[in-house]
């Protein structure tokens, strides 16, 4: 089980077609290939059918897209911690802006994630929000507004504000929380902004899935660490 390190790109794969069985493993190696070659660390969430598969297929960190708080036995189709944790996954993501959750169960998640050595990646999708999960104590918030997600302008450009704002707002409450942003974030402009504005890293999903040439895309996003 590799471990999440800063500064970190975080590639959700959702469940576009585009990474359907064979093509999640494949675009998981692609962002391997490009960790290695930049040093920069590279973190991937594919579909969850292939959470296993794909964590035999890297030495990168392979996040669960979700988990539910619910023990593993009699919960028929629910993500239990156990099972993640069976697969070999390094961490997974909570409360995305299109899987939220109580924040209770939030709560609950980190302790319980911490304690079987998993990483937690806290999606927020405002300033307070940011403040109250940063508070839980996770491994990184990741500050997304929903409005911006899967669009053409990154919300270092069309929200800088937020941004800043939101990193202020973590360390605050938890100076040891990393904090990524995320919506709209598809180049090394983008990446570079996100740096300058007090992050550690982006979490972005089409600016990758859906590129052309996702190891073009990849290079030019770690390519930002460095501008």
């Amino acid at each position: 089980m590799t471990a999440l390190k800063k500064p970190l790109i975080a590639v959700n794969l959702k469940t576009y077609p585009e990474v359907s069985g064979a093509r999640a493993v494949a675009l998981a190696k692609v962002c391997e290939s490009v960790s290695n070659e930049t040093g920069v660390s590279i973190a991937v969430a594919p579909p969850m059918t292939d959470l296993a598969v794909v964590v035999q297929s890297v030495d990168i960190p392979v996040l669960s897209q979700h988990i539910d708080a619910v023990q593993q036995g009699s919960t028929t189709g629910h993500v239990p911690l156990g099972v993640v944790s069976a697969c070999g996954g390094a961490g997974t993501l909570l409360n995305h802006s299109e899987r939220r959750m109580r924040i209770a169960d939030i709560a609950s998640l980190v302790v319980d994630c911490r304690k079987a050595g998993l990483a937690t990646i806290v999606c927020t999708n405002d300033i307070a929000v940011t403040r109250a999960c940063a508070a839980l104590e996770p491994d990184f918030v990741a500050i997304e507004p929903p409005e911006l997600i899967g669009g053409d302008v990154s919300v270092t450009t069309a929200n800088p504000a937020i941004v800043r704002d939101s990193v202020d707002a973590a360390r605050g409450v938890s100076p040891g929380v990393g904090v990524l942003c995320g919506a709209g974030v598809k180049n090394g402009v983008d990446v570079a902004k996100a740096s300058e504005l007090g992050t550690d890293g982006v979490l972005l999903a089409s600016g990758v899935v859906k590129a052309g040439d996702p190891r073009k895309a990849l290079l030019d996003l770690a390519s930002g660490f460095n501008e």
